[in-house]
């Protein structure tokens, strides 16, 4: 099974690329720019035509939440326009996508978690361009797996897990927003899933279940929580700790507003596929405990 990735160097393409070195009988091809760039959709047939794949996951995206209120164009671009001709050319190439979206699509209003069915609402030009890449998706072509996750974190690239371990090797105390809740989700986690759907995807050249799934970390917590089992985790290992304070939304203001609810229910996902996340905390512990093997392994070989 021969997969290609979009976005070389995201967390989930980088988890990809790990992951299928570790699986017999899978290869995993990662584009990027300048050969595959969303921003120029004149590239993307020719390139991904080139690669032959079995599945493409649709992983490339403009994710600079506060920066798309300032870049829109951009954000939509790739986001949406770039989306939607990958899907055109794996339906071209008569192969199924995979398309990651994001929590951010929803307004965060609802008590409890979003599924599928409930109505979009983003409150920001990116959960805009997130929405209507869905829709573009979803528009070029029936074999299509939408996977809207949260929180995303993982040895790769930059995300909240590195920032805490960063903050808390310079600091006694970090400030953590607390009330925004979500789910946090393991790349590597997000990778595992997506090849045991395309290994579904591959056998069953008549799968019917196509269409929107949630895929997010099992459990929930909120940002400051989050940071919490980061740091505790982290000096168990070895690497850093600080104290976390909660502070509220209105006390750490951004440019682009964030969803107070961003929990997500997987459990279409796990009743179609039979694939679950593990808890958020064993999936965070395995992150940090490797980052900080990896720091240390730095540090004495300098």
């Amino acid at each position: 099974m021969r997969l290609l990735v979009t976005g070389r160097d995201g967390q989930v393409a980088a988890s990809l690329l790990e992951a299928g070195q570790a699986r017999a009988g899978v290869e995993v091809v990662a584009l990027g720019r300048p050969e595959l760039d969303l921003a120029r959709p004149d590239t993307v047939i020719d390139v991904m035509a080139g690669a032959k794949p079995d599945i493409v996951v649709s992983a490339a995206a403009y994710t600079a939440v506060d920066q798309a209120e300032d870049e829109p164009d951009l954000a939509f671009a790739v986001n949406a326009t770039g989306a939607g001709k990958v899907a055109e050319a794996a339906a071209r190439l008569g192969v199924p996508v995979i398309h990651l979206s994001t929590d951010y699509v929803f307004d965060g209003t609802k008590a409890d978690a979003y599924v599928e069915t409930d109505p979009t609402a983003p409150l920001g030009v990116y959960g805009t361009s997130k929405l209507a890449g869905e829709q573009a998706v979803a528009a070029a072509g029936p074999r299509y797996l939408i996977l809207r996750t949260a929180w995303v974190y993982s040895p790769f690239g930059k995300n909240f897990v590195k920032t805490m371990l960063r903050l808390a090797a310079d600091r006694d105390e970090i400030s953590v927003v607390g009330d925004q809740w979500g789910n946090p989700t393991s790349a590597l986690d997000i990778a595992d899933a997506i090849l045991h759907a395309a290994a579904m995807l591959r056998r069953d050249k008549d799968f019917a279940a196509f269409g929107t799934y949630h895929l997010a970390g099992t459990g929930e917590t909120n940002w400051s929580g989050f940071a919490r089992h980061i740091l505790d985790t982290s000096l168990k290992s070895g690497g850093p700790w600080a104290r976390v304070g909660d502070i509220t939304t209105m006390d750490y203001p951004t440019k682009a507003r964030r969803p107070a609810n961003s929990r997500l229910s997987s459990a279409k996902f796990a009743g179609v596929f039979g694939w679950n996340a593990p808890d958020w905390r064993q999936s965070t512990e395995k992150v940090v405990r490797r980052l900080v093997i990896d720091e240390t392994r730095q540090i004495l070989s300098a």
